[in-house]
């Protein structure tokens, strides 16, 4: 598994961890909730990639909520499932901000995690709010 997935499946699990506990940011950019084995194991670059992106997406969090309020067919943005908001939020981010990552990338990433991560639904209604936005700043 390459840096750059390793710094999304870690901003994502950074992102989760701050929506559930409302930590500051630097208390979720020190990634002291990881067991100290996993952390050993983080090389730099995937450490640097995942403090950007969560940085960004708490920094932007009201303009990528808003994104993602738009394009929520029928559902109320309170009743999201965590894991599906986190992904959501560090996938906005990416694709607003990160504009050298092509949003292919930034989809295809974020369904991974979503199969991975969230239920057996999830990576079809990430892939849905996504492509919307996508379709929206084209």
């Amino acid at each position: 598994m390459g840096s750059r997935r390793k710094g999304r499946i870690l901003a994502f699990q950074s992102l989760y961890g701050w929506e559930i506990n409302r930590d500051s940011l630097t208390g979720i950019l020190d990634f002291s909730w990881l067991d100290e084995s996993r952390r050993k194991r983080m090389d730099n670059e995937t450490i640097t990639f995942s403090k950007l992106l969560v940085s960004g997406a708490i920094e932007n969090i009201e303009e990528i909520d808003k994104a993602i309020k738009k394009h929520l067919d029928n559902w109320d943005f309170s009743r999201l499932n965590k894991v599906d908001l986190a992904i959501l939020r560090l996938s906005v981010y990416s694709l607003r901000y990160q504009k050298e990552i092509p949003a292919s990338v930034t989809i295809d990433e974020a369904i991974n995690i979503a199969k991975e991560f969230g239920n057996e639904d999830s990576y079809r209604f990430v892939n849905g709010v996504l492509d919307g936005i996508c379709r929206d700043h084209d």
